[in-house]
């Protein structure tokens, strides 16, 4: 169950924001995986905030979420500045997965067409969402996929990113590779650490 405390103002904007993802991840995806000139990149990430990819409350708000996927337990995140935050789309095609990531606040992500896996790295369970659910990643160290044959389209709004701050960052390189052997996946190792 997710519990979000908030004034009215952001009661209005979680609704507009749809309860999006925790993955900005895409923008560092370099490789096209052979694909031709032509081809949609396997992770294309559309920002919807402005400017600087940031949208900025005006009143001080604070946020609580309280987040407990089947399978785990109840994480808490408490967010005293929630004052920024960064909206994305990802429209993800048959196959793609995002590198190993995490994010500087939590992340409210709706599937908004097709299917996604999500992955946390410290339990390496496949979470499977689909067209018209929603889900919260309280911040922790994960990756998602899609598993089906037709794209699919993600709206991810990412709390707490400080103005200029990147809206997530990715595994180290030997922590991403560890994570893909010990969960049995292979997402992509960035050679960067933010984007």
């Amino acid at each position: 169950m997710t519990t979000i405390t908030q004034p009215r103002a952001l009661r209005r904007s979680l609704l507009f924001a749809a309860g999006a993802l925790a993955v900005a991840a895409a923008l560092a995806l370099a490789s096209t995986g052979g694909a031709q000139a032509d081809d949609p990149p396997p992770i294309d990430a559309v920002p919807l905030s402005t400017p600087g990819q940031h949208n900025e409350f005006t009143d001080d708000v604070a946020l609580q979420v309280r987040d407990k996927p089947d399978g785990r337990s109840t994480e808490v995140v408490n967010l005293r500045d929630a004052s920024n935050m960064a909206v994305f789309e990802f429209t993800i095609q048959p196959g793609a997965m995002f590198p190993w990531h995490t994010h500087p606040g939590p992340v409210f992500a709706a599937v908004a067409e097709g299917d996604l896996v999500f992955i946390y790295g410290d339990d390496c369970a496949e979470r499977p969402y689909t067209h018209g659910e929603a889900f919260v990643d309280p911040g922790l160290v994960h990756t998602a996929y899609n598993p089906s044959d037709e794209p699919t389209v993600v709206i991810a709004a990412v709390f707490g990113v400080d103005s200029g701050a990147p809206p997530s960052i990715n595994a180290d390189p030997e922590e991403a590779e560890a994570l893909n052997d010990a969960c049995g996946t292979e997402a992509p190792v960035p050679e960067g650490h933010q984007h």
